[in-house]
């Protein structure tokens, strides 16, 4: 990052995924945070000339609040590292492992971390037959947000029937029940343990709408709990190569103490709005938003 006194950043938002109005509303809170700490931030909405406009604006670091497939997998990574422009959060082959659900799977399992069973299929197969014995859960392998999710309970008759808007290849992974717990990795620390109340399941109203759940934290669970969900939220960063700021998902099946404790996910770029995940936790042990959205930029880097 440049040494300038007031440095130049842009703040990549929008962009063309399902997730653009998460993205939208991340940056523009995320911008105003940075101003407030006295950057110059432009905010740039992420198309298809993204690489002119960079080029045109030469700011000094890209503060990276796109969510989902191409801000968030590793294409923009890969056009920034070329560009040569120190940029937040982790780079392309994190970006890339935690997007696809199947192999970061495989990297939790090789780390030793807990997993839960799961194959990737057809369309074609998932609406045919049962891949797997319910419940389970059918969901693309690289999105996020839970956009895309379709949840096979006990006693269903038939396989699910699927949006024709979903992609041709699917994860299809067994259910683990129980309680939604998250860990926020700042760095190389985990933050603390929310755990998410819903009337239902998680999905994308859950996340964004207004009531859609609520977060108790710190989580009120046991102490093995809580420092498990630290323990593995930093592991599963580790073993990823991210950088900067993640957040990795658990459900916890309370009746099976620690064996019923699962990993679900990583997001290499949670949501940023000051009442999203990441940063609630940051502000529940000292780190105001307006200094988290600070660190991560002093934290930008390129391998270039």
């Amino acid at each position: 990052m440049s040494s300038r006194a007031n440095p130049k950043v842009a703040v990549l938002l929008g962009g063309p995924s399902a997730e653009r109005e998460v993205s939208l509303s991340s940056g523009r809170e995320c911008a105003a945070a940075l101003r407030a700490e006295g950057f110059q931030v432009t905010e740039v909405d992420a198309g298809p000339d993204l690489a002119q406009q960079l080029q045109a604006l030469a700011p000094d670091v890209v503060f990276n609040a796109l969510h989902g497939r191409w801000g968030e997998d590793g294409c923009v990574q890969g056009l920034l590292e070329w560009i040569g422009i120190p940029y937040t959060h982790s780079g392309v082959l994190a970006s890339a492992l935690a997007m696809d659900k199947e192999r970061s799977k495989q990297v939790y399992r090789d780390a030793g971390l807990p997993v839960v069973e799961s194959v990737l299929a057809s369309k074609d197969e998932i609406e045919a037959a049962h891949v797997m014995a319910p419940p389970y859960v059918v969901k693309p392998y690289n999105e996020g947000s839970s956009v895309g999710v379709y949840l096979v309970m006990d006693g269903a008759n038939t396989p699910p029937r699927l949006s024709p808007e979903m992609p041709e290849t699917l994860m299809v992974e067994t259910y683990a029940p129980g309680r939604e717990l998250t860990t926020t990795v700042v760095g190389d620390r985990a933050l603390t343990v929310t755990d998410i109340l819903t009337d239902g399941w998680y999905d994308y109203d859950a996340k964004y709408k207004d009531g859609g759940s609520r977060h108790v934290l710190p989580a009120a669970v046991p102490h093995e709990i809580f420092d498990a969900c630290l323990d593995y939220a930093l592991r599963a960063h580790r073993a990823l190569g991210c950088r900067g700021v993640s957040r990795t998902d658990f459900r916890w099946d309370e009746s099976r103490g620690l064996d019923g404790l699962i990993l679900l996910e990583t997001n290499t770029q949670p949501g940023m709005t000051p009442t999203s995940l990441a940063p609630e936790q940051g502000q529940s042990v000292g780190i105001s938003f307006g200094a988290l959205c600070r660190w991560m930029v002093e934290d930008a880097s390129c391998n270039r």
